[in-house]
């Protein structure tokens, strides 16, 4: 029985299993990610899982680990995840969404 390769979580968010199988496939965004705080972690996921087509989020999971071998530690121009439970909702990401519904 092959024992699976135990990869790091985010704070409010567990690895889905198209990141863990880009970051396997890549020992350095791997070593990366191992070196990245839970809440960054936590932020890569939210922003792979947060996208709703299926094209965008290839691209997301495809990112991910190329960014983080450029050195980058978090999304860039992302707002930031909402789910965590920790901390309140900041009034930019208030802002922000609260626009997003306006459009829809």
């Amino acid at each position: 029985m092959r024992e699976e390769k135990k990869i790091s979580d985010g704070v409010a968010h567990k690895m889905p299993e198209d990141l863990r199988k880009a970051l396997l496939s890549s020992a350095p965004a791997l070593a990366a990610w191992e070196n990245i705080t839970p809440l960054a972690r936590n932020e890569w996921i939210c922003w792979v899982e947060a996208v709703k087509r299926q094209e965008t989020r290839d691209d997301h999971v495809k990112r991910v680990a190329s960014e983080l071998i450029e050195g980058k530690r978090r999304p860039c121009c992302w707002i930031g995840c909402v789910h965590r439970k920790d901390k309140p909702i900041s009034s930019s990401q208030r802002y922000i969404l609260s626009s997003k519904s306006k459009k829809i």
